[in-house]
C-alpha cells in the first residue's frame, strides 16, 4: 500500500469513539495504557520498576506537603480545548475527594499538577516532551511537572497560557527546584539519580 493511500485510509476518531474502544482495549489487556492526544491514537508503554518508585517519591513528596492532596495514577482526564484529547498522566495532583462520582476520563477542573515520568519508547520524545506540555496547557493546568530519565532532568512548567507554559524551569537531578502554586512545594530530587536507569 503506498503512503497516499495509507493517508487516506486513516480512521477519524471522536472523542467518545476513543473513550469506547479504550474501554474494550483495557478490558482485553490490562496492560494496555492508551492516550488520545493531537488527534492521534498512542499507547503508553507499561511503567517499570525504577519508573513507580519514582512516582512514589512523589507522591510522598505531595502528601506531606498537603494530607488533603493525592496524586493520583493513570487517572484519565479529558484534555486540549479544540481536538478533544484524552491523557492518561503517570500522576495527577488533586485535592483528595477531586474525582469521587467521575469515571474514566474526568475533566481538569480543579487538577493542581500533572507528572509524568519519560518511559523506555520510542514516543517519549513527541509524546512528553512535545504534545502533553501543550495539551496541558491548552486544558490550564497550573503545573506540569517531566521527570525526564533520559536527559536526567526535571522540568517544571507552569503559567500556562491557554496554547503553551510560559515559564519552564529544567534544573538537573541532584539540584532543589520549586513547583510553582497552586503546588508550592519545594523537591530536592538527589534521589533521582538512583532510578534514572
Amino acid at each position: 500500500m503506498s503512503l497516499v493511500a495509507e493517508e487516506r485510509s486513516a480512521v477519524v476518531l471522536s472523542q467518545e469513539d476513543f473513550e469506547e474502544l479504550a474501554r474494550h482495549a483495557i478490558r482485553t489487556n490490562e496492560a494496555l495504557r492508551m492516550e488520545f492526544i493531537g488527534g492521534k491514537m498512542g499507547v503508553k508503554a507499561v511503567p517499570d520498576g525504577d519508573h513507580g518508585r519514582i512516582i512514589a517519591w512523589l507522591s510522598m513528596r505531595c502528601i506531606q506537603a498537603d494530607s488533603g492532596w493525592w496524586l493520583y495514577t493513570d487517572q484519565g482526564l479529558r484534555v486540549e480545548t479544540y481536538r478533544n484529547g484524552n491523557a492518561r498522566p503517570d500522576g495527577t495532583l488533586v485535592p483528595v475527594d477531586r474525582f469521587v462520582g467521575d469515571g474514566e476520563w474526568a475533566s481538569t477542573d480543579g487538577v493542581l499538577m500533572v507528572a509524568e515520568v519519560t518511559s523506555r519508547d520510542s514516543d517519549t520524545n513527541r509524546r512528553d516532551r512535545v504534545e502533553k506540555p501543550r495539551a496541558y496547557a491548552e486544558s490550564k493546568i497550573p503545573v506540569y511537572l517531566l521527570i525526564d530519565r533520559d536527559t536526567c532532568e526535571v522540568k517544571v512548567h507552569s503559567q500556562p497560557d491557554g496554547v503553551r507554559y510560559e515559564q519552564v524551569v529544567t534544573v538537573p537531578f541532584g539540584k532543589t527546584v520549586t513547583l510553582p502554586e497552586p503546588v508550592g512545594v519545594e523537591l530536592d530530587t538527589e534521589p533521582l539519580k538512583d532510578w534514572a536507569r
